[in-house]
């Protein structure tokens, strides 16, 4: 038996909040068995929300999650963190709107997960295995879950930039895979969809040292990349962070065309609708 785990004592880390602007402390703390990833609003009385995909409200802009007029935003970097590491069960309290943005990417989560450590838990860990395909579409954007024997993932975006163009990336899930090849990966904004972004009071907390910005065809901070290809496998780490809503690791193949958080949830949503698409298996 594979045992579910949590986190062996509890991590606090302080920054801004990419959309917010403003400071926010989150506390990453033990949970017990079956908990899940569960997130709380200090500032707004500890409301409890469940990461999972019929709790999220937005995804504009980021993966938001709602429970009783209560939201946090922008999760999936962290959850992606989490499913990478393969954390089952998380508390996670923040005294602001979003988590902190941090470095950008998923590896400054993963660090904080590794230094709190792991402990097992004594009960069995479950996954969600494809039985047949799921797919969803929206106009030339497209993802799909397809049964196979691991985890892995496929993307490939296109953008009409020189400094992106046209990319594509292919991982199979591990802990290794995920630290090396992905949990790097910075996101990345177009400098002039700024004063839109601005205008709708987001885009606040992004900065030249979070964020990779793409002005015409060239990226203005290109000494901050870590990958040639960083924009495709940040859209895989999103992709890894949306599908962890699950509420259980998968074992499929995730492939997306240009896919992003709305059809990643809309994904999940088709994913459930019929229970003949999946079952749950003890690892």
């Amino acid at each position: 038996m594979i045992s579910r785990t949590t986190i062996a004592r509890e991590v606090t880390a302080t920054g801004t909040a990419l959309h917010a602007g403003v400071a926010v402390t989150m506390t990453l703390a033990p949970a017990p068995a079956g908990h899940g990833v569960v997130f709380h609003r200090a500032d707004l009385g500890g409301v409890a929300i469940p990461a999972l995909y019929d709790r999220v409200g937005e995804t504009r802009l980021g993966t938001v999650i709602s429970q009783d007029g209560v939201s946090i935003g922008v999760i999936e970097h962290l959850m992606a963190a989490v499913a990478g590491l393969e954390i089952d069960d998380l508390c996670v309290t923040l005294d602001g709107p979003e988590p902190p943005i941090l470095d950008g990417d998923a590896l400054s989560y993963a660090v904080l997960l590794e230094q709190a450590g792991r402990k097992a838990q004594d009960a069995p860990r479950n996954a969600i295995r494809l039985l047949r395909e799921v797919w969803v579409e929206d106009g030339k954007a497209r993802a799909s879950l397809a049964p196979a024997d691991h985890l892995s993932y496929h993307l490939e975006i296109s953008f009409p930039t020189a400094a992106i163009g046209t990319q594509a990336f292919d991982v199979t899930a591990s802990r290794a895979a995920f630290l090396q090849q992905i949990a790097p990966a910075r996101t990345f904004g177009f400098l002039h969809e700024l004063d839109y972004l601005k205008s709708i009071d987001r885009g606040h907390g992004a900065s030249l040292e979070n964020t990779l910005a793409i002005q015409g065809d060239d990226v203005l901070n290109r000494d901050l990349m870590r990958f040639p290809d960083e924009f495709v496998r940040h859209k895989i780490l999103d992709a890894i962070g949306d599908m962890a809503l699950a509420g259980a690791p998968l074992i499929g193949r995730f492939e997306g065309t240009r896919s992003g958080h709305g059809l990643n949830n809309a994904l999940l949503r088709q994913l459930f609708s019929d229970p003949r698409n999946y079952e749950v298996v003890e690892l």
